[in-house]
Parts: C-alpha cells; sequence; structure tokens
C-alpha cells in the first residue's frame, strides 16, 4: 500500500530522520513510537501527503484514500452535528447525483437497439454496483451507529456543533474519517479528546473493522489492544517491531543491552588493536604486524547504541504562602445553558492539602464546574474561593493558546519577571529544550512540546492551589511520571481532571464523579472508587449511564446493588476517614475470597464435565479409577459451594 524508501527529513541543517525506510501491509496495525520531537507527528504528515520529505521517496497504491486526524485542527460550526457527519459520505451524494442525471437520460431515449443506448446501460448498471457496495442505500444506519459509539445520544444529531466543547466537535471528524472507511487512516493522539467509554469503542473499531492503520498515541493500553506492530523512531533511523507495544519494550531493551555489550566488547578489542601498536610501533620486527592492526582497526565499523532518552522533566513548584484550610467551598452549585442542566446542587468542600480527582463522561460537567471556580463563567448557588489562595490553572486547550509565531525562549521571557527571567534557559533546559530547541518558533512545535511549554508557564508563579484539565494529553509516558511525582511532591491543594487511571493512581485520595447532573464524593484514592463501582476501569461509568445520564438499573440487576447516596452519606458522616479506608480495605479481602471460591468451583465443575466425557466413551465407561475420582471431585465441589455461599454471607455482612 505504503512504501517509505530513504526517507530523510531536516530542520535548518538538523536532521529528523535519516534513510528511514519500511512499508505498509493491509491489515498492518502500527504504534508509531519515539519520545517527543523524535518526528511521529512529521511522518504522519508525510505519509497523508501533507508535508514533502527533504530527500527520499514515498510511493502510494493508485487510488488510495489516506485518512488524517492531526492533533489540532480547525473546526467548523456552521452545521448540525448529522450535516457534519453527513459531510464524510459526500462522494455518495455525487454518486447519487450522477445517478439521477443517468436515469433521466435513459428515460428520455427511445433508442433501444443503438449501442449508445448499450453504452450508457452498462454506465448506469456500473455506477448503481458501485452506489450499493459503498451503502448508498443504507448510510445513515452507520453514521448514526458511528456516533453514538464516540458517545453521541440521538437528541444531539441536530445540535448545532457550536454548542459543543471542542473535544466533542473532535469526535465528529473522528466520526467522518471512520465512517470514509479509506484504506490507511493515520491517527495522531486521537484519545486525548476521547473519554474512557468512547476509547474501548474507538479499540474495538479499529481492531476488528478498519483496514491498515498508523497511530501515534501514549495512551499504552489503547495502543496495545490495537496494535500488533510498532515502529520506534529513534536516533533519527527506523527499528521496525512486528509486535504490539509491550513485547516491543521487551525486545528493545534486549536489543540495546545486546548492542551495549557488542559496543564494549568493540572497546575493548580496539584498545587491545591500539596498545599493540603502541607497543611495538618502533620495533622492525614487528612491523608487519604493527600495519596488519593498522589496517584492522581502519576496517572496524563503530558499533551504535540506540539512544536512551535520558533527559527528564525536573519539575519543582515554587513555595507559596499558606492558603486557609478551605480552599474551595460549593454549596448548592448549578450550571445550565437554556434548557440543559449541566450539573445542579453540587455541594462539596476541598481542603487545604488535598489532592482530588474529577472523573466521569465528556460532557458531565468537570471543565465547566474548573471554570466555574475560576470565575470564567456564571454559576448558580455559592461558590467560595478560601483566604489566600493562588490558583495554578492549566486547561486542556492551553497548547493551543500559545502564540505560533514566537520562540520557545520569548514564550517565557514575555511573562517571567524578576530574578527568574536569569534562569530562564536551565529552566527550558530540564524540559528538553535545551541548547538551539529555545530558538524554535512554537509554530512548528510537536503537540507534546507545546503541552511542556505551556507547563513552564504554570511553574513561573509560585500558587497554593493547581487546577489541571487533562494534564497529560500530549505527554510521553517519562513525562507523565515526572509530572505525577511533582504533583506528589506539591505541598498545596490540586484539583486533577483525567481519564489517566495509571496516572491518578497513588496522587488523589478523593474522587469526585460527574455523571447525570450530579456530583457524587468518594473517599479514598480512583482504585478504591473503581472497586466501590464494582467495575474495573473508568470506561465502565459510561456504560452504567443511561440516554438521560442517570444510572443504569440493568447494571444494578446484573450485579449486587451498589451503595447508595444516603448510605453513603452516612458512611462518611459516621466513620472517620482512617475508619473508611479499613472498612474499604475489608470489602475488598472478601470480595477476594469470593472470587477465590467462585474460580474454585469452576475449576471443579470443568474437571467434573472432563471425566464425564471420559466416561461415556467405552475406554472410560471400564476404567474404576475414573468412577472414584468422579466422586472425590464432586465431594469437593459440594464443599467449595458451601464456601462460596459462605464467603458470599460474608461480603453481605461487612457491606450491610
Amino acid at each position: 500500500m505504503i512504501s517509505i524508501d530513504k526517507l530523510g527529513v531536516e530542520f535548518s541543517a538538523t536532521p529528523l530522520f535519516l534513510d528511514a525506510s519500511f512499508v505498509v501491509n493491509p491489515k498492518d496495525r502500527i504504534a508509531l513510537v519515539g519520545k517527543n520531537g523524535a518526528g511521529k507527528s512529521t511522518m504522519l504528515k508525510i505519509i497523508a501527503g501533507m508535508q514533502q520529505p527533504t530527500y527520499g521517496q514515498v510511493s502510494r497504491q493508485k487510488d488510495i484514500a489516506i485518512g488524517y486526524l492531526p492533533q489540532v485542527m480547525v473546526l467548523s460550526d456552521e452545521r448540525t452535528v448529522m450535516e457534519e457527519a453527513e459531510t464524510a459520505f459526500a462522494h455518495i451524494t455525487k454518486m447519487q447525483e450522477r445517478l439521477d442525471r443517468l436515469n433521466d437520460e435513459i428515460a428520455k431515449r427511445t433508442d433501444y437497439e443503438s449501442e449508445g443506448y448499450m453504452e450508457l446501460i452498462e454506465r448506469f448498471t456500473h455506477e448503481n454496483d458501485r452506489f450499493t457496495m459503498l451503502g448508498g442505500t443504507n448510510y445513515h444506519a452507520e453514521l448514526e451507529r458511528t456516533l453514538q459509539g464516540l458517545g453521541f445520544q440521538s437528541n444531539d444529531f441536530d445540535r448545532p456543533t457550536s454548542e459543543f466543547s471542542g473535544g466533542w466537535r473532535m469526535r465528529i471528524e473522528l466520526a467522518k474519517l471512520l465512517l470514509q472507511k479509506p484504506e490507511l487512516l493515520l491517527l495522531d493522539e486521537p484519545t486525548n479528546h476521547l473519554d474512557i467509554g468512547s476509547i474501548q469503542w474507538l479499540e474495538q473499531f479499529l481492531a476488528n473493522r478498519a483496514n491498515a492503520v498508523i497511530l501515534v498515541s501514549h495512551d499504552r493500553a489503547f495502543i496495545n489492544n490495537v496494535t500488533n506492530r510498532t515502529i520506534e523512531i529513534t536516533c533519527h533511523r527506523i527499528n521496525d517491531y512486528k509486535v504490539k507495544y509491550d513485547d516491543y519494550i521487551t525486545l528493545r531493551d534486549e536489543r540495546r543491552e545486546q548492542q551495549l555489550r557488542a559496543y564494549e566488547n568493540q572497546q575493548k578489542e580496539i584498545a587491545e588493536i591500539k596498545q599493540f601498536i603502541e607497543t611495538f610501533r618502533y620495533k622492525p620486527t614487528k612491523s608487519n604486524q604493527v600495519q596488519s592492526r593498522i589496517k584492522m582497526l581502519e576496517k572496524i565499523v563503530p558499533i551504535e547504541v540506540d539512544e536512551v532518552d535520558t533527559s527528564s522533566l525536573h519539575l519543582k513548584f515554587p513555595p507559596c504562602l499558606r492558603s486557609g484550610d478551605y480552599p474551595i467551598i460549593c454549596d448548592e452549585v448549578g450550571k445550565s445553558y437554556g434548557q440543559h442542566k449541566v450539573f445542579g446542587d453540587v455541594t462539596l468542600t476541598i481542603k487545604r492539602g488535598e489532592k482530588v480527582a474529577f472523573v466521569g463522561n465528556n460532557g458531565e460537567g468537570k471543565s465547566t464546574l474548573v471554570k466555574c471556580i475560576m470565575g470564567e463563567i456564571p454559576f448558580e448557588g455559592s461558590l467560595k474561593v478560601g483566604h489566600n489562595v493562588q490558583i495554578g490553572y492549566f486547561a486542556q486547550n492551553q497548547a493551543q493558546l500559545l502564540d505560533g509565531n514566537v520562540t520557545v525562549f520569548d514564550t517565557i521571557d514575555r511573562v517571567a519577571k524578576g530574578d527568574i527571567r536569569l534562569k530562564i534557559r536551565d529552566i527550558l533546559g530540564a524540559f528538553m529544550f535545551g541548547g538551539e530547541a529555545s530558538d524554535k518558533f512554537v509554530k512548528v512545535l510537536s503537540g507534546g512540546e507545546r503541552s511542556r511549554l505551556a507547563m513552564i508557564r504554570l511553574l513561573l508563579e509560585p500558587v497554593n492551589l493547581l487546577i489541571l484539565d487533562e494534564p497529560t494529553n500530549h505527554l510521553d509516558m517519562q513525562s507523565k511520571d515526572v509530572l505525577k511525582q511533582a504533583i506528589s511532591n506539591f505541598d498545596g491543594t490540586a484539583i486533577i481532571v483525567s481519564h489517566d487511571r495509571d496516572f491518578l493512581d497513588g496522587l488523589v485520595d478523593k474522587v469526585y464523579e460527574f455523571g447525570g447532573g450530579k456530583v457524587r464524593e468518594h473517599i479514598g484514592g480512583i482504585y478504591d472508587f473503581l472497586q466501590k463501582k464494582r467495575i474495573e476501569s473508568l470506561d465502565e461509568l459510561g456504560r452504567n449511564m443511561n440516554s438521560s445520564g442517570s444510572p443504569s438499573n440493568a447494571s444494578d440487576a446484573q450485579h449486587q446493588p451498589a451503595p447508595t447516596d444516603a448510605s453513603l452519606a452516612k458512611t462518611s458522616s459516621t466513620l472517620s476517614y482512617a475508619e473508611q479506608k479499613e472498612h474499604n480495605k475489608q470489602i475488598r479481602k472478601a470480595e477476594k475470597a469470593v472470587e477465590t471460591a467462585e474460580k474454585k468451583v469452576a475449576d471443579l465443575e470443568k474437571e467434573i464435565v472432563a471425566i464425564e466425557a471420559k466416561l461415556a466413551t467405552p475406554e472410560g465407561a471400564s476404567d474404576t479409577s475414573l468412577f472414584t475420582r468422579h466422586g472425590e471431585l464432586k465431594t469437593q465441589l459440594a464443599t467449595a459451594e458451601d464456601e462460596w455461599t459462605e464467603a458470599c454471607m460474608t461480603l453481605e455482612e461487612i457491606k450491610g
């Protein structure tokens, strides 16, 4: 489909790629990986034909359709959701118009026996077959399924796109790409604007229904579930691994260890040769051996070791004045847009030093409440920002708000004050903008580089309340880890809006769940919250909400009922935080016992079925040992079922 041959890209004589070569085949699912700034987005643009390489060749199969989703795009606000999504079928609309014209011409013709009439009929038949094959008669059904898979409800279809946030409008663009069914999909950070429910739907779509896919993502679970091949950009070169990401990590580490051992052995050999040459250079009897060693030294090809990204983000929030005991107090806060109620009756108190998470589906009001706290939009009720609170705010679109026509250095120089201006170069270096990188214009930076630059701006002023809205978008995995460590060490208060479960794990001690127009408080970390919700990941939040945004009764019928709001309030009021944690620990222990008992019962039942199958054969019917074993297993099964019943009763008693 696509052939990349000896591709090279240079910016101001600095190489990005050197002789990169690989082939994209049908049904390939490729993860394009490398540190931020390595050239992943540039490679996608070159494959899409939006950028030309310095040298080399990109060969594309004739008439191949390529769909490209960039990190940042200009979105239209002139249509409804359905009208905008229907533009994906513009080619089908044109085909319909051509068929109508051909049909009119056929109706007007009377020369039924002429060669021209037969050619017209043949052309109409061919066009009509193509029209049917492309789904011309039923594309609306597929369009609705795709929009709903990406999180839209039926009543959203006729709403103007201008009413939706940037993340939801990005979903419309993604839907258009998927509906066009291109032979090759190029996706640059497609999960940044999706909640986890939609990410899971997209995983299934790409794995089962898409053609070839090349994607850039820092969501490890997503690329593991979608891809079967990993292409790494390192040292300006391409390394192609025919495995998914986790296996690639193992192979990459093994490759670097082998390279390092080979490099060390080669350096040892070179040292020995040089030592021999120096020792016997002036001895006539050894002149032949010396010349031989010199030639041997000249022929040695140096072994290169793939680079390891040892640079890191040394985030250190500067000291700040102590805030009041309660930085944020909300009392019956509500927000509506016309008839649409985002949330209501939000009552919560965030104490000094707490680190809390806002979680829930996109559009449920997480960013809206943040904007209320920041005073950016009006709201109902009472919202108080505590005494001496100084807020540092990182918004989802922070990186997009940077001026692209100034350099990295000037971006920071414009906001830096006082003595900090003398340390700008040092700060930029800590954020991997050292050397010439600080003189780059912002418009040529990758999404990850822009996010890091926006994060630097946040660090320049002392704050005691951090509000971070999707701070990990566009950050690579190492940057996420460093940012997480910096927030952990931050002695102020933090509110983090994120869908990244791994990032929140161990970082927050309270979770606020947004959904159905309500905000519910959950004491404990993100995994305590997930256990309480009886789910394994945040994507279940979407599946537990019905079309009106209320908790689904079907889920409650399938599983044991989760604690009600009233019981949670009672528990929170009667138990201390330590007691609540211990209570949750006992619940998890009891749930583990139930799970172990269930597995034991299932294993015994499986073994009994296998033995009964053998007993049904003539050979088995005469084997007395099988009858003995069957009886033993039946006894063990009865005991295991009693243990399972007892474990379930214990769990219900603890919860009750």
